[in-house]
């Protein structure tokens, strides 16, 4: 591919994933940028190649919740749209309730519970999953929200509920 071809793909995908003026912005230097216009530029470089999976590692870290959302709904669209498989890797429980079709809940790099979201948040089976999900502050039942460690985990081994 040559150079300009190169540069009408890269503004093909920053325009896909919503960065306005790409062609300008395609001059930026990542301090020149919101966090959101980066967030989308990293998605442009990923599925650049068109990947039939696309893995997101907290991809609405360190984001407003407004520019959450638009990320979450652009990763959800590009899933739709070109037919790919995508993995989220999160520690917050609303992005996993509003994008998650199946959860899987870690503990220190063991899988403790491997549900679909409904039942994930309706009837978790193991107890770091109650954990989690009880220390939401929707969830909250006193004037202090439980923390992990209220709960015991001496037993807790990646053999039990899942």
């Amino acid at each position: 591919m040559g150079a300009s071809a190169s540069r009408a793909r890269a503004i093909e995908l920053l325009e896909l994933v919503g960065i306005r003026d790409a062609a300008e912005r395609l001059k930026s230097f990542p301090h020149q940028m919101s966090g959101g216009q980066c967030q989308r530029v990293m998605i442009a470089i990923a599925i650049a190649c068109n990947p039939k999976l696309l893995i997101a590692d907290e991809p609405t870290t360190a984001l407003d919740v407004t520019i959450q959302k638009q990320i979450l709904d652009l990763l959800m669209r590009l899933q739709v749209e070109h037919g790919m498989g995508l993995i989220m890797i999160t520690h917050d429980m609303g992005v996993v309730a509003e994008t998650a079709d199946r959860v899987i809940v870690q503990y220190k790099g063991h899988k403790m519970e491997d549900a679909d979201v409904l039942s994930l948040f309706s009837a978790p089976k193991h107890p770091y999953t109650r954990a989690l999900l009880s220390a939401l502050p929707e969830n909250a039942t006193g004037n202090r929200l439980p923390t992990v460690s209220d709960f015991v985990f001496e037993n807790i081994s990646a053999g039990e509920a899942r």
